[in-house]
Protein backbone atom coordinates (compact mmCIF):
# COMPACT_ATOMS: atom_id res chain seq x y z
CA UNK A 1 0.00 0.00 0.00
CA UNK A 2 1.40 3.38 -1.02
CA UNK A 3 2.01 5.86 1.80
CA UNK A 4 1.06 9.51 1.36
CA UNK A 5 4.05 11.44 2.63
CA UNK A 6 4.47 15.12 3.53
CA UNK A 7 0.74 15.33 4.34
CA UNK A 8 -0.79 15.83 7.79
CA UNK A 9 -4.40 15.39 8.88
CA UNK A 10 -5.63 17.82 11.52
CA UNK A 11 -7.94 15.91 13.84
CA UNK A 12 -10.14 16.59 16.84
CA UNK A 13 -8.62 14.81 19.85
CA UNK A 14 -11.96 15.07 21.68
CA UNK A 15 -13.75 13.19 18.87
CA UNK A 16 -13.44 9.36 19.12
CA UNK A 17 -14.49 9.04 15.45
CA UNK A 18 -11.70 11.36 14.30
CA UNK A 19 -9.12 9.66 16.54
CA UNK A 20 -10.13 6.21 15.28
CA UNK A 21 -9.90 6.78 11.54
CA UNK A 22 -6.80 9.00 11.57
CA UNK A 23 -5.06 6.38 13.71
CA UNK A 24 -6.21 3.69 11.28
CA UNK A 25 -4.66 5.60 8.36
CA UNK A 26 -1.29 5.57 10.13
CA UNK A 27 -1.59 1.95 11.32
CA UNK A 28 -2.29 0.80 7.77
CA UNK A 29 0.55 3.02 6.46
CA UNK A 30 -1.74 5.18 4.32
CA UNK A 31 -0.05 8.10 6.11
CA UNK A 32 3.43 8.15 7.62
CA UNK A 33 4.11 8.26 11.36
CA UNK A 34 3.75 12.05 11.38
CA UNK A 35 0.59 11.99 9.27
CA UNK A 36 -1.75 13.45 11.85
CA UNK A 37 -1.68 16.42 14.20
CA UNK A 38 -4.08 17.56 16.96
CA UNK A 39 -6.09 20.51 15.72
CA UNK A 40 -5.61 22.43 18.95
CA UNK A 41 -1.80 22.45 18.52
CA UNK A 42 -1.85 24.45 15.28
CA UNK A 43 0.99 26.96 15.27
CA UNK A 44 0.43 30.61 14.41
CA UNK A 45 2.28 30.36 11.09
CA UNK A 46 0.09 27.37 10.10
CA UNK A 47 -3.04 29.42 10.74
CA UNK A 48 -1.85 31.87 8.07
CA UNK A 49 -2.62 29.42 5.26
CA UNK A 50 -5.21 27.13 6.94
CA UNK A 51 -8.86 28.19 7.19
CA UNK A 52 -9.23 27.40 10.90
CA UNK A 53 -13.02 27.78 10.97
CA UNK A 54 -13.48 25.48 7.99
CA UNK A 55 -10.97 22.99 9.38
CA UNK A 56 -13.11 22.71 12.54
CA UNK A 57 -16.13 21.87 10.38
CA UNK A 58 -14.33 19.58 7.93
CA UNK A 59 -11.14 17.69 8.72
CA UNK A 60 -8.19 19.29 6.94
CA UNK A 61 -5.30 17.57 5.19
CA UNK A 62 -2.23 19.78 4.92
CA UNK A 63 0.36 19.31 2.20
CA UNK A 64 3.30 20.41 4.35
CA UNK A 65 5.65 20.62 1.38
CA UNK A 66 3.57 23.02 -0.71
CA UNK A 67 1.29 24.47 2.04
CA UNK A 68 -1.80 23.33 0.19
CA UNK A 69 -4.89 22.32 2.19
CA UNK A 70 -7.71 19.89 1.38
CA UNK A 71 -10.92 19.92 3.40
CA UNK A 72 -13.68 17.43 4.25
CA UNK A 73 -14.34 14.62 1.80
CA UNK A 74 -11.54 15.89 -0.45
CA UNK A 75 -8.99 15.31 2.31
CA UNK A 76 -10.19 11.73 2.83
CA UNK A 77 -10.25 10.99 -0.90
CA UNK A 78 -6.70 12.34 -1.18
CA UNK A 79 -5.50 9.82 1.41
CA UNK A 80 -7.59 6.90 0.18
CA UNK A 81 -6.95 7.70 -3.48
CA UNK A 82 -3.21 7.62 -2.92
CA UNK A 83 -3.54 4.05 -1.62
CA UNK A 84 -6.28 2.90 -4.00
CA UNK A 85 -6.46 5.15 -7.08
CA UNK A 86 -9.32 3.13 -8.55
CA UNK A 87 -11.42 3.82 -5.43
CA UNK A 88 -10.87 7.57 -5.71
CA UNK A 89 -11.78 7.48 -9.41
CA UNK A 90 -15.13 5.86 -8.59
CA UNK A 91 -15.75 8.21 -5.66
CA UNK A 92 -15.12 11.27 -7.82
CA UNK A 93 -17.86 10.29 -10.27
CA UNK A 94 -20.19 13.31 -10.22
CA UNK A 95 -23.24 11.88 -8.44
CA UNK A 96 -21.23 9.61 -6.11
CA UNK A 97 -19.01 12.54 -5.12
CA UNK A 98 -22.10 14.68 -4.47
CA UNK A 99 -23.58 11.99 -2.22
CA UNK A 100 -20.31 11.47 -0.34
CA UNK A 101 -19.93 15.22 0.18
CA UNK A 102 -23.43 15.50 1.65
CA UNK A 103 -22.97 12.40 3.80
CA UNK A 104 -19.67 13.73 5.09
CA UNK A 105 -21.26 17.07 5.99
CA UNK A 106 -24.18 15.32 7.73
CA UNK A 107 -21.80 13.32 9.92
CA UNK A 108 -19.26 16.09 10.48
CA UNK A 109 -21.73 18.79 11.55
CA UNK A 110 -23.45 16.29 13.85
CA UNK A 111 -20.39 14.47 15.14
CA UNK A 112 -20.63 16.05 18.59
CA UNK A 113 -24.18 14.72 19.04
CA UNK A 114 -23.34 11.34 17.52
CA UNK A 115 -20.38 10.75 19.84
CA UNK A 116 -20.40 13.13 22.82
CA UNK A 117 -17.20 14.56 24.22
CA UNK A 118 -16.16 17.06 26.83
CA UNK A 119 -14.91 20.22 25.13
CA UNK A 120 -11.24 21.00 25.69
CA UNK A 121 -10.31 24.29 27.29
CA UNK A 122 -6.74 24.27 25.96
CA UNK A 123 -5.68 25.42 22.51
CA UNK A 124 -7.99 25.89 19.56
CA UNK A 125 -11.48 24.41 19.70
CA UNK A 126 -12.32 21.87 16.99
CA UNK A 127 -16.05 22.03 17.64
CA UNK A 128 -17.89 22.41 14.31
CA UNK A 129 -20.18 25.38 13.83
CA UNK A 130 -23.86 24.73 14.44
CA UNK A 131 -25.60 23.99 11.15
CA UNK A 132 -29.39 23.96 11.42
CA UNK A 133 -29.93 22.37 7.99
CA UNK A 134 -27.82 19.31 8.71
CA UNK A 135 -29.15 19.05 12.26
CA UNK A 136 -32.72 18.98 10.92
CA UNK A 137 -31.81 16.38 8.30
CA UNK A 138 -30.19 14.23 11.00
CA UNK A 139 -33.24 14.55 13.25
CA UNK A 140 -35.72 13.78 10.46
CA UNK A 141 -33.81 10.72 9.26
CA UNK A 142 -33.58 9.52 12.86
CA UNK A 143 -37.31 9.99 13.47
CA UNK A 144 -38.14 7.88 10.40
CA UNK A 145 -35.68 5.12 11.35
CA UNK A 146 -36.76 5.02 15.00
CA UNK A 147 -40.46 5.11 14.10
CA UNK A 148 -40.11 2.16 11.73
CA UNK A 149 -38.07 0.15 14.23
CA UNK A 150 -40.58 0.69 17.04
CA UNK A 151 -43.49 -0.13 14.72
CA UNK A 152 -41.91 -3.46 13.74
CA UNK A 153 -40.96 -4.37 17.30
CA UNK A 154 -44.27 -3.39 18.94
CA UNK A 155 -46.16 -5.64 16.53
CA UNK A 156 -44.16 -8.61 17.83
CA UNK A 157 -45.26 -8.04 21.43
CA UNK A 158 -48.63 -9.54 22.30
CA UNK A 159 -50.91 -7.39 24.41
CA UNK A 160 -49.51 -4.06 23.23
CA UNK A 161 -51.77 -1.71 21.26
CA UNK A 162 -51.23 -2.23 17.52
CA UNK A 163 -49.89 0.94 15.94
CA UNK A 164 -48.76 1.88 12.46
CA UNK A 165 -45.67 3.63 11.17
CA UNK A 166 -47.42 7.00 10.95
CA UNK A 167 -48.54 6.91 14.56
CA UNK A 168 -44.99 5.99 15.63
CA UNK A 169 -43.67 8.96 13.65
CA UNK A 170 -46.16 11.21 15.42
CA UNK A 171 -45.11 9.82 18.80
CA UNK A 172 -41.46 10.47 17.94
CA UNK A 173 -42.13 14.08 16.97
CA UNK A 174 -44.24 14.48 20.09
CA UNK A 175 -41.31 13.27 22.19
CA UNK A 176 -39.11 16.02 20.74
CA UNK A 177 -41.71 18.72 21.44
CA UNK A 178 -42.41 17.36 24.93
CA UNK A 179 -38.74 17.35 25.93
CA UNK A 180 -38.11 20.78 24.42
CA UNK A 181 -40.77 22.32 26.68
CA UNK A 182 -38.58 21.54 29.70
CA UNK A 183 -35.65 23.37 28.09
CA UNK A 184 -37.64 26.42 26.96
CA UNK A 185 -35.41 28.78 28.95
CA UNK A 186 -32.22 27.48 27.39
CA UNK A 187 -30.55 28.92 24.29
CA UNK A 188 -32.08 27.67 21.04
CA UNK A 189 -28.77 26.08 20.01
CA UNK A 190 -28.68 24.17 23.31
CA UNK A 191 -32.15 22.81 22.58
CA UNK A 192 -31.16 21.70 19.07
CA UNK A 193 -28.03 20.07 20.46
CA UNK A 194 -30.08 18.19 23.05
CA UNK A 195 -32.54 17.01 20.39
CA UNK A 196 -29.59 15.71 18.38
CA UNK A 197 -28.36 13.73 21.39
CA UNK A 198 -31.90 12.51 22.07
CA UNK A 199 -32.21 11.13 18.55
CA UNK A 200 -28.79 9.48 18.74
CA UNK A 201 -29.85 7.63 21.89
CA UNK A 202 -33.07 6.63 20.13
CA UNK A 203 -31.09 5.40 17.11
CA UNK A 204 -28.87 3.31 19.37
CA UNK A 205 -31.95 1.74 20.91
CA UNK A 206 -33.49 1.16 17.49
CA UNK A 207 -30.34 -0.55 16.31
CA UNK A 208 -30.44 -2.89 19.30
CA UNK A 209 -34.13 -3.62 18.72
CA UNK A 210 -33.41 -4.28 15.05
CA UNK A 211 -30.78 -6.86 16.00
CA UNK A 212 -33.20 -8.50 18.44
CA UNK A 213 -35.85 -8.65 15.71
CA UNK A 214 -33.44 -10.34 13.29
CA UNK A 215 -32.63 -12.98 15.90
CA UNK A 216 -36.31 -13.35 16.75
CA UNK A 217 -37.22 -13.95 13.11
CA UNK A 218 -34.38 -16.47 12.82
CA UNK A 219 -34.81 -18.55 15.99
CA UNK A 220 -38.07 -17.34 17.53
CA UNK A 221 -37.99 -15.77 21.01
CA UNK A 222 -40.67 -16.30 23.62
CA UNK A 223 -42.77 -13.32 24.66
CA UNK A 224 -41.17 -13.11 28.15
CA UNK A 225 -37.71 -13.09 26.56
CA UNK A 226 -38.71 -10.38 24.07
CA UNK A 227 -40.02 -8.25 26.93
CA UNK A 228 -36.85 -8.85 28.97
CA UNK A 229 -34.65 -7.86 26.04
CA UNK A 230 -36.78 -4.77 25.41
CA UNK A 231 -36.40 -3.79 29.09
CA UNK A 232 -32.62 -4.26 28.80
CA UNK A 233 -32.50 -1.97 25.76
CA UNK A 234 -34.57 0.69 27.56
CA UNK A 235 -32.25 0.43 30.57
CA UNK A 236 -29.22 0.95 28.35
CA UNK A 237 -30.86 3.93 26.67
CA UNK A 238 -31.73 5.41 30.08
CA UNK A 239 -28.09 5.16 31.17
CA UNK A 240 -26.78 6.65 27.91
CA UNK A 241 -29.32 9.51 28.01
CA UNK A 242 -28.36 10.28 31.59
CA UNK A 243 -24.65 10.23 30.70
CA UNK A 244 -25.17 12.68 27.85
CA UNK A 245 -27.28 14.97 30.03
CA UNK A 246 -24.35 15.13 32.45
CA UNK A 247 -21.92 16.03 29.66
CA UNK A 248 -24.30 18.72 28.39
CA UNK A 249 -24.80 20.04 31.94
CA UNK A 250 -28.58 19.98 31.56
CA UNK A 251 -31.11 19.35 34.37
CA UNK A 252 -31.05 15.71 35.56
CA UNK A 253 -34.84 15.41 35.44
CA UNK A 254 -34.79 15.59 31.62
CA UNK A 255 -34.00 11.86 31.60
CA UNK A 256 -37.05 11.15 33.75
CA UNK A 257 -39.38 13.26 31.62
CA UNK A 258 -38.13 11.25 28.62
CA UNK A 259 -39.32 8.04 30.30
CA UNK A 260 -42.50 9.70 31.59
CA UNK A 261 -43.53 10.67 28.06
CA UNK A 262 -43.31 7.09 26.81
CA UNK A 263 -45.29 5.80 29.79
CA UNK A 264 -47.91 8.49 29.22
CA UNK A 265 -48.21 7.64 25.52
CA UNK A 266 -48.54 3.93 26.28
CA UNK A 267 -51.32 4.67 28.76
CA UNK A 268 -53.20 6.79 26.20
CA UNK A 269 -52.85 4.08 23.53
CA UNK A 270 -54.13 1.38 25.87
CA UNK A 271 -57.10 3.54 26.78
CA UNK A 272 -57.95 4.43 23.15
CA UNK A 273 -57.21 1.10 21.49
Amino acid sequence: MKTLRHHTLLYDTACPLCCAYTSSFITHKMLDAHGRQPFETLATFEQDFIDVERAADEIALVDTKHQKVYYGIDSLLKVIGNAWPWGASIAKTKWIYWMLKKLYALISFNRKVIVPSVATTQGLSCTPRFNLKYRLIYILLSVFAVGYSLYCFSNCIMGLPQTNWYSELGIGVGQIVFQSVFLIRKKIETIWNYIGHLMTVSLMGSGALGLILLLHYSVGFSQPLLLALFAAVVGGMFYEHKRRITILKLPYYITYTWIAYRVLVLGVLVFIL
